[in-house]
């Protein structure tokens, strides 16, 4: 079976891409167009990890760059090269996607949206009927903010946290539409907050709390507030000092599901590979342990000189920093998350095999603090490099 892939430069592309170059001779990487560089990008994340040399000696061979625009019809391709593309494929993996939180609505559409129409109609123009996999987010769920989101559920009626949240529901809307119409199987994967310990890389992807970490530096810097009163206490514990106190919304009690990328994309791949039920499979691609929004907290004020305190409810008289703060609802609407995304579906298919070693403090710090770049880290254990 030959497979594409899309977002194969991202952050979990790349990890995809490293599992399905180890039970596949070849993969097509549907690269966005006039970027010219996609190989490359993927050359260097398989240096920079350590990977061998023959392996990488041999990526030119093995993948199959295609420049496409997943926002035109026939992904921007002449007709001929579109059909050739379609009919050649027995799977198409859709990684791509905007995970900008602080996105408008119209803008995400185009991407997450749109994108994901132009993958289904490729999917549905191939002789062979290549399977879908498609890449959502368990956040799908949206702002409802305790109990158990389950695997089988998708509605709007608690609404949504911001409108990343929402495109990527009205996705999986499309996805079932597309399923029914064709009578297509599709294997809907949902992630939690992926992350790694892998160090940051001016060559790689960001990991997405480094995000969260620029826009608090940014805010921070912009607009700072007002030092804490002495004795001030932060919501890790620690003395506030000289630091500005940030108060935002929080449940002192409440978790966010974090997951580490390489796990994930081995859960996805195997996933993959077992029987469809010939409807939509969706799965919840998550992990069976929280992490407390303390340790979040904690985490957010070793990185940013700030000290953070978790409220009920938004201050009467917001400091500028907080006002600040309150543009990006993105970024701190999850701390006050209570709910548990259910996996019992995953669990039951894949076994002991499918629970992640814990994702502590240190774990998330080692992701994100500055290491020596000059030195390549060493891939994940039990990662084939071949095809037998």
């Amino acid at each position: 079976m030959h497979v594409a892939l899309t977002g194969a430069t991202g952050f979990l592309g790349l990890r995809l891409l490293r599992r399905l170059l180890g039970t596949h001779r070849s993969v097509t990487v549907l690269a966005h167009a006039g970027s010219g560089d996609a190989l490359h990008r993927i050359t260097r994340y398989f240096e920079v990890t350590g990977a061998p040399q023959a392996f990488i000696a041999r990526l030119p061979h093995r993948l199959r760059v295609v420049e496409s625009d997943l926002a035109l019809p026939r992904l921007g391709l002449p007709a001929r090269t579109y059909q050739e593309l379609a009919d050649s494929l027995g799977a198409i993996w859709h990684s791509a996607g905007s995970i900008n939180l602080e996105g408008d609505l119209p803008e995400l559409r185009r991407t997450n949206v749109e994108g994901t129409r132009r993958v289904l109609e490729l999917a549905a123009s191939g002789r062979g009927s290549p399977v879908v996999h498609h890449v959502s987010t368990a956040f799908v769920a949206g702002a409802r903010r305790d109990g158990v989101a389950y695997e089988d559920e998708l509605d709007d009626t608690g609404g949504f946290e911001n409108a990343y949240e929402r495109s990527k529901y009205e996705a999986e809307l499309l996805v079932r539409a597309w399923s029914r119409e064709h009578g297509r199987p599709v294997l809907v994967l949902r992630p939690s907050i992926l992350v790694t310990d892998l160090p940051p890389h001016p060559e790689l992807p960001s990991h997405p709390l480094q995000v969260v970490e620029r826009i608090l530096r940014d805010a921070r810097s912009t607009a700072p507030a007002s030092p804490d009163p002495p004795g001030g206490v932060g919501a890790s514990g620690g003395i506030a000092g000289s630091r500005p106190r940030v108060r935002t919304v929080g449940h002192p009690h409440g978790r966010l599901n974090l997951l580490q990328v390489d796990h994930a994309a081995e859960v996805m791949v195997r996933l993959a590979g077992l029987k469809p039920s010939g409807g939509v499979d969706t799965y919840h691609v998550v992990h069976d342990r929280d992490v407390p929004v303390p340790v979040v907290v904690a985490l957010l004020e070793r990185l940013v000189p700030i000290a953070i305190d978790l409220v009920a409810a938004r201050p009467e008289r917001p400091s500028a920093l907080e006002a600040l703060m309150e543009f990006y609802p993105g970024v701190t609407a999850y701390l006050a998350h209570r709910r548990r995304f259910d996996d019992t579906r995953v669990r039951a298919r894949l076994g002991p095999s499918a629970v992640s070693a814990p994702v502590g403090l240190d774990y998330l710090w080692s992701g994100l603090a500055p290491r020596d770049r000059t030195r390549p880290v060493p891939l994940p254990p039990q990662i084939p490099t071949t095809v037998s």
